[in-house]
């Protein structure tokens, strides 16, 4: 299925990004000046991997470390999915659907050109979002059934 949209059509072209050295506390005030959640880490023009809220959660704040003194790629997540600018949109959500995230990074010649959130998708093509609901709501259904031992 087609769409008519390109990745490059709805992309962020200038995505927030930190080098990798940047302590946590100073990433997650970067996110929230900008109203993000996630970031690139990235060396120039080259992305190293992928910053996100879950990683403050699970990988500082649960684990007790001090985000001061923890840097992003001590907790970045290094190998993750990305996306060329000319795929379709619908390539962009079976992508984001099928490995279970919610961005990608979109590179050209292993540079960065900018990012695709599931928002970017929502705001032009909304039926298409249901690809990723379904997932979500499957794969919440069989959380609560693990729960309950069925």
């Amino acid at each position: 299925m087609r769409t008519g949209y390109k990745v490059c059509d709805l992309m962020t072209l200038r995505p927030v990004s930190v080098d990798p050295s940047t302590p946590v506390d100073e990433c997650s005030r970067i996110m929230a000046k900008n109203h993000v959640g996630s970031l690139l880490i990235r060396k120039g023009t080259r992305l190293l991997g992928l910053f996100t809220e879950k990683d403050i959660v699970r990988k500082v704040v649960a684990s007790n470390r001090d985000p001061r003194k923890v840097s992003a790629k001590e907790v970045m997540k290094y190998r993750y999915p990305t996306i060329t600018p000319e795929k379709d949109i619908y390539d962009a959500i079976v992508l984001m659907r099928d490995k279970n995230v919610r961005q990608l990074p979109v590179v050209d010649k292993k540079k960065i050109v900018g990012f695709l959130t599931g928002k970017d998708i929502l705001k032009i093509q909304p039926q298409l979002f249901e690809l990723l609901v379904d997932k979500i709501e499957l794969r919440e259904e069989d959380r609560k059934l693990k729960e309950l031992n069925i």
